[in-house]
């Protein structure tokens, strides 16, 4: 039995522009347009009506957190433009949680940017930090009685994503532009971020953190997300070197936070010239990468060590799969590597999972995150069963001993059960002998 700290957050995560629908505010918007493989979001999921059902299907299964994100672009459409009725939207989500016994997570920016600041350079732009920290001045007005706050999501890939809309503005480079989280074939090596632009990001997102405890009370940290590297014998060097330039930056900009929020899927090899491509195979997930249940331990114990200690909050885990028996499968291995973090002392204060719903991946509706199905034309919400089977998880705190975890709880379980444990069988063959390594963690 794997159990876990009392007041322990269970929940799950979405982002504004993945879930809202019609954010033609935003930068992102623009680049749906232009940018040649890539899907619209459109209406995306049109939770931006429909986010109290979707946060009564969280709340009926036994869930008791939500991580949800405020639009700036929504917020500010014109510089120094402060909508009024967008800002009463969100707080009424604010209050639809608290009334429904949900603890908001609330992120103040996930990856999109207005228009304007965009067309001002971005987080390049000489404003830009000034424009970021007067938006947040704006925003702390609704914040009253949200006990967490994160800043920024994944700093590092909005770093890799600025990098990438640079790519998509200049004709030459458009062909090498490539979405974040899918792409066809083989999995690439994302490049590395620009540290220029990781720099700018520590200094916003101090700008703004100080404000943030100072006017709502609330925790406040940013997410970071980790890929989990583990060396090769031969690649401890390169490994660091790595490291740094793509999440420890990062982690050091975290220093003084009153948490971090860590988002892990999966894990890659890092040899003596870089980090290995995932290998083509049938157990790869639909965005490509490995089935690695066990990266989320891997990565909430070198945020522990990277950062000093600051207490950890998993803001994202998913996996993006068609099957939702694997889904549940992934999910519980995921959580025992979490559990096993916790009982060698990382101070985990609750996991999210990624994501509520089947959302809007960044340039594509392929693959399937989410807790929840959605109606691409109706919008109709339908749950998986890996929504209830994490419901009671939550509600017993703890994961039991059986196959992926599974306690199914009367017949209406008896089928995913069977899915369930078919699927934790092909997985622990999947890791195989990597676990050996990978066990002992770095």
């Amino acid at each position: 039995m794997t159990t876990f700290p009392d007041g322990f957050l269970w929940g799950a995560a979405t982002a504004p522009h993945q879930i809202e629908g019609n954010n033609v505010n935003s930068d992102f918007w623009l680049a749906e347009g232009r940018v040649p493989g890539m899907e619209r979001s459109g209406d995306a999921c049109d939770s931006y009506h429909r986010y109290a059902e979707d946060m009564r299907l969280l709340a009926g299964a036994g869930l008791n957190a939500y991580r949800f994100g405020i639009e700036w672009a929504r917020v500010e459409p014109e510089p120094g433009m402060v909508s009024r009725a967008e800002l009463a939207h969100y707080r009424r989500m604010i209050d639809t949680a608290l009334e429904l016994g949900v603890t908001p997570v609330v992120t103040l920016h996930h990856f999109t940017n207005p228009r304007w600041f965009a067309d001002e350079g971005g987080w390049m732009g000489e404003r830009a930090v000034d424009r970021f920290r007067a938006y947040v001045e704006v925003v702390t007005g609704i914040l009253d009685g949200v006990p967490w706050v994160c800043t920024m999501n994944e700093p590092n890939m909005l770093a890799l994503m600025t990098m990438m809309a640079r790519f998509a503005a200049d004709p030459e480079l458009a062909a090498q532009w490539q979405s974040p989280t899918v792409d066809e074939g083989v999995r690439p090596v994302l490049p590395d971020p620009d540290p220029r632009i990781g720099r700018r990001l520590v200094e916003a997102h101090h700008a703004v953190r100080d404000l943030v405890r100072e006017r709502t009370g609330a925790a406040v940290g940013w997410t970071v997300a980790s890929q989990a590297l583990v060396a090769r014998p031969g690649g401890e060097e390169k490994l660091k070197e790595l490291q740094y330039v793509r999440e420890d930056l990062y982690l050091e900009g975290a220093k003084g936070d009153d948490f971090v929020g860590v988002q892990s899927y999966s894990s890659q090899w890092v040899n003596e010239t870089g980090i290995e491509p995932a290998a083509p195979s049938p157990d790869n997930t639909l965005v490509g990468t490995a089935y690695r249940p066990d990266a989320l331990g891997i990565a909430v114990r070198h945020t522990w060590e990277a950062t000093g200690g600051i207490p950890v909050l998993v803001t994202e885990n998913g996996i993006a799969t068609g099957d939702d028996g694997r889904r549940v499968a992934y999910t519980g291995e995921a959580l025992r590597h979490l559990g096993a973090a916790i009982a060698d002392g990382v101070d985990v204060r609750g996991y999210l999972h990624w994501s509520l719903l089947d959302n809007y991946e960044w340039g594509h509706w392929g693959p399937t995150f989410g807790l929840i199905a959605v109606d691409r034309e109706t919008f109709a919400r339908t749950p998986k069963p890996s929504l209830a089977w994490l419901g009671e998880v939550a509600g017993r705190n703890a994961l039991g001993s059986g196959p992926a975890s599974v306690q199914a709880a009367g017949g209406d379980h008896q089928g995913v059960a069977d899915g369930v444990a078919q699927s934790h069988r092909v997985a622990v063959g999947r890791v195989g002998a990597e676990r050996v390594v990978l066990h002992g963690g770095p």
